[in-house]
């Protein structure tokens, strides 16, 4: 059990810390996952890659062996991930003239410019997508 809570909040940790404002971020996603889960994570889903998609995929496929309390918090955490993640690659789409003009990178590594976009003036769809991502 703790082997699983403890790759569970190396996922978290790894994975990108951004997400839509109206979700919760991946530290918060990964803790409930970890909380309610972890017994059922260890016990049925050994040896799965730990994204959200496969995640998903095996306790869905499990759902006859998982507590109540995992049942319902499982599917809540990783859409909250997918949240998460949908809202990253939104900012390049957002964002990218900022991206090319103001901070002279490239739409394709939209991570590096992160940290210029987050100290110049950008549109107003721009900062949504930055907010919603968690960078803001």
């Amino acid at each position: 059990m703790v082997r699983g809570v403890f790759i569970l909040l190396v996922f978290a940790f790894a994975a990108p810390s951004l997400a839509a404002a109206e979700t919760m971020t991946f530290s918060d996603a990964a803790a409930l996952l970890a909380k309610s889960c972890s017994a059922e994570i260890d016990a049925n889903c050994r040896g799965v890659n730990l994204d959200a998609n496969r995640l998903k995929e095996c306790l869905s496929r499990n759902t006859d062996a998982l507590s109540p309390q995992c049942a319902t918090g499982y599917l809540k955490s990783l859409d909250a991930i997918q949240k998460r993640i949908a809202a990253r690659v939104a900012v390049a789409n957002a964002c990218g003239r900022e991206i090319v003009k103001l901070c002279n990178g490239s739409t394709k590594e939209t991570s590096k410019s992160i940290p210029c976009l987050t100290t110049v003036q950008v549109s107003a769809r721009c900062n949504q997508a930055m907010g919603d991502a968690g960078y803001r």
